[in-house]
């Protein structure tokens, strides 16, 4: 018995080893080995670095993977959306998402260069982007200072970085292409602001404002259908009193060529005073007047 769990330790011990003497490299990443904290080199000096697949190694060396493919740092949220001050005092939040992508020449610097390389990108990002903002312009001679719709619809800075988002970034990729480079290790792909959000006060204040613009508008609008309803009234009211009086002067003419017809005959008189006498037989009191 004790053969045998000699030769299954043994067998486990060398299971783990052989263990420790693979490393596999997925697509998208390479593999940079260290003996003891020291990097291993190639003969020509250069950082020695594997390709994705199978490889082997001492059990003692450790391997760094390295992604090569484009990256994201998320600052968005509650917690990641960071503080800005804008040119008029404005203090915004910014969600964003910064995409770089580390430089196989260079990945020495990137790996051994930083002690933390995705926090120190996030730290420069975030410097780089409040400068961006305090000293930000609209581009072309007639907008460098803060136009005044801007402020008449009380966005201030706000309404100007919200319009002109897209020149900010251009600007902001331009700095890290031209300022900053390949400085440490890695390439700025692109910032993209994902959101823009003002202070408390400020979103209050808009909203109010929306709010009673909105209101504004409902009540033009209610008011533009009243008016409406009675300009159509008055108009229907004015053809159906033109087709009355229209009616009445018809009847009127027409009696009038009546009259005299029987004027003409020499039976107007007759005809008056059947019509009186129809008229006094349906009345129920007569009126005469004295002339004496």
């Amino acid at each position: 018995m004790m053969v045998w769990g000699l030769m299954i330790g043994v067998l486990l011990y060398g299971a783990m080893v052989t263990s420790h003497c693979f490393f596999r490299v997925g697509e998208g990443h390479l593999a940079v080995l260290t003996t003891f904290g020291a990097v291993e080199r190639a003969t020509s000096g250069a950082l020695r670095t594997y390709s994705p697949g199978l490889h082997r190694k001492r059990p003692w060396q450790h391997v760094v993977m390295v992604p090569t493919m484009e990256q994201s740092v998320d600052l968005s949220g509650e917690k990641g959306g960071q503080m800005a001050m804008a040119e008029d005092g404005t203090v915004l939040r910014f969600d964003s998402i910064l995409r770089y992508q580390p430089i196989v020449a260079r990945l020495e610097e990137f790996l051994f260069g930083l002690r933390a390389p995705i926090e120190h990108i996030t730290g420069l990002f975030t410097c780089l982007l409040r400068n961006e903002i305090a000293n930000f312009r609209a581009e072309g001679s007639a907008s460098r200072d803060l136009t005044r719709a801007d402020l008449s619809a009380g966005g201030g800075a706000y309404a100007l970085i919200r319009r002109e988002r897209v020149a900010l970034n251009r600007h902001i990729a331009e700095f890290c292409r031209t300022q900053i480079g390949d400085r440490y290790g890695v390439h700025f792909n692109a910032v993209d602001l994902t959101d823009i959000l003002p202070p408390d006060e400020l979103a209050e204040a808009l909203n109010g404002m929306i709010q009673a613009q909105t209101e504004a508008e409902a009540h033009y609008f209610r008011t533009q259908a009243d008016c409406e309803q009675r300009v159509l009234a008055s108009e229907q009211g004015i053809a159906i009193a033109r087709a009355r009086a229209e009616a009445v002067e018809t009847e009127v003419r027409t009696l009038g060529a009546a009259l005299a017809i029987l004027h003409r005959d020499g039976t107007l008189r007759d005809y008056v005073d059947r019509r009186r006498a129809e008229v006094l037989s349906e009345s129920r009191a007569v009126f005469v007047k004295d002339h004496s």
